[in-house]
């Protein structure tokens, strides 16, 4: 079915040929080992009305209507599978100054993880009433959490430093007619209808947690590249090399699935209601037409779930920080970058205005792209945060001009290998948790969570190989995992 085009590139002629094939990257390994299920999605989705591009990711696999770690892009439609009931899952990473040879000690590990809990309990339920240094979160902040984002006012709140929202993929989201009243009016329907206050507030509580699955927080040695570029790139990043950082890996909890299921739903509904055919049958590919009622609603959605996640992952990444001052008294923290990978965003493809839907997708701008040109990364490209597994590590990278060919996307990890139930039926507990300690990999789990263990994913360095040699991105510098903050409950996302 795929046809090689180059080292880690190929193609999927369209169904019937029509328009232009699915792209695909990955090396020969990889692409033999993507399942059928990806595959069909794949063309499922670029045979759904208004799709003008499917690009396969080498970390892809089956998901929720169009495959995890895709990007579909459309110029009249916007669709709330491709985004996911995760809405703008992400990832973010702090720099402290602090050398990692500060945290070999186990007992200091184990009073950071200790420390980090309190303030960031994991759990698929747990909120800022569950930590122990929890801050009040009411009804005024959670309003506007989610209709302005990371603005100056919410972070005041919060105690995050302002200017960490510069550092940021977007620090925040306006309605679908670009304005922020579009939010505040459908927040308002929302709350003076079946929703409930109640609900809502409960939701915006989650704020600076995790949640479970495969959501994570993870203290790093950063390794910067031997090459002269790479080094040069750090510094402009703001990474030290042999220091210690934390990554971080979270959506928008509760509120952002509440959000995205309500969506569904009613799609479902008019879907039935019109009799309108699924494309493939399949509800999961559910669409509203731009300009539509339908449209403006669930864009007006995403931006809310976008904004809270955003908000989540600053209000982590504070917590965290202030965690390390409490065992490590004078820890500085420098904000890296926060990138989403579950979010459908305006952007030009192929000299057009597309809404571009990356699902388990990071973007890649690289150096000299008009997007960045009010940002400190016009003339090295963003940092893109690709996380492995704790084993094998994880990385930081700038992207390429390769990275066009994938309307400027990379994967956004390694991508499951074993679905949950199949790595608890394969994985040996005993044999996971050696494997942990061979590394000097410490976790705040008794057992580390067998449907989250290394082998229960991809082989990273095959998937970051795919990623070089399509020329989409290089490495920058490389995440030595020291300690991992999980959760076994099951994934928001």
């Amino acid at each position: 079915m795929i046809q090689k085009t180059g080292k880690a590139t190929g193609f999927i002629p369209a169904p019937g040929n029509k328009g232009k094939p699915i792209t695909v990257i990955g090396t020969d390994t990889i692409m033999e080992g993507f399942d059928e299920m990806c595959l069909q999605q794949a063309l499922n989705s670029r045979s759904s009305p208004g799709v003008t591009e499917v690009v396969i990711n080498p970390d892809a696999h089956a998901g929720y209507g169009a495959p995890i770690g895709c990007v579909m892009a459309s110029p009249t439609h916007i669709y709330p599978g491709p985004v996911g009931v995760d809405i703008k899952c992400s990832m973010s990473l702090i720099q402290f100054d602090l050398l990692d040879e500060a945290i070999d000690d186990k007992s200091t590990r184990r009073e950071l993880i200790n420390a980090i809990c309190k303030r960031t309990p994991t759990g698929a339920g747990k909120g800022q009433r569950h930590s122990q240094h929890g801050r009040e979160i009411n009804q005024e902040l959670g309003y506007r959490m989610a209709t302005e984002g990371a603005s100056e006012w919410v972070c005041e709140q919060l105690g995050i430093p302002y200017e960490w929202a510069a550092r940021c993929e977007d620090a925040y989201h306006l309605g679908h007619d670009g304005s922020t009243g579009a939010l505040q009016k459908r927040l308002d329907k929302m709350l003076d209808g079946g929703y409930g206050r109640d609900r809502f507030l409960g939701k915006m509580q989650q704020v600076g947690t995790y949640g479970g699955g495969n959501h994570f927080g993870e203290a790093e040695r950063v390794e910067i590249g031997d090459s002269e570029k790479a080094r040069a790139t750090a510094e402009v990043f703001g990474l030290k090399d042999k220091h210690v950082a934390f990554l971080s890996h979270c959506g928008s909890r509760g509120f952002g699935h509440d959000l995205a299921s309500r969506q569904f739903k009613t799609l479902e509904k008019k879907f039935d209601a019109w009799g309108i055919p699924y494309p493939a049958g399949d509800k999961k590919l559910v669409y509203a037409p731009l300009g539509t009622q339908e449209a403006d609603d669930y864009i007006d959605d995403m931006s809310m779930g976008a904004n809270f996640a955003t908000v989540n992952h600053l209000f982590i990444n504070q917590l965290v920080l202030e965690a390390f001052q409490e065992v490590i008294p004078g820890v500085t923290g420098n904000f890296i970058y926060f990138i989403s990978h579950n979010i459908a965003k305006k952007e030009v493809v192929n000299n057009q205005i597309q809404w571009v839907h990356r699902k388990g997708a990071t973007r890649a701008f690289p150096a000299f792209h008009h997007e960045l040109k009010e940002t400190p990364f016009y003339g090295t490209g963003h940092p893109i945060l690709l996380p492995g597994n704790p084993r094998d590590g994880s990385v930081v990278m700038a992207a390429l001009p390769g990275a066009e060919k994938s309307c400027y996307s990379v994967n956004h990890g390694a991508g499951r290998k074993m679905g949950r139930k199949h790595a608890f039926r394969e994985l040996d507990q005993k044999e996971v948790d050696t494997d942990m300690d061979a590394h000097d990999i410490m976790h705040n789990s008794r057992a580390y969570p067998r449907d989250e263990a290394p082998d229960a994913y991809k082989d990273f360095k095959e998937v970051l190989k795919s990623v070089r040699q399509a020329e989409l991105a290089s490495v920058v510098a490389k995440l030595k995992a020291r300690f991992v903050i999980k959760d076994a409950s099951k994934a928001d996302d």
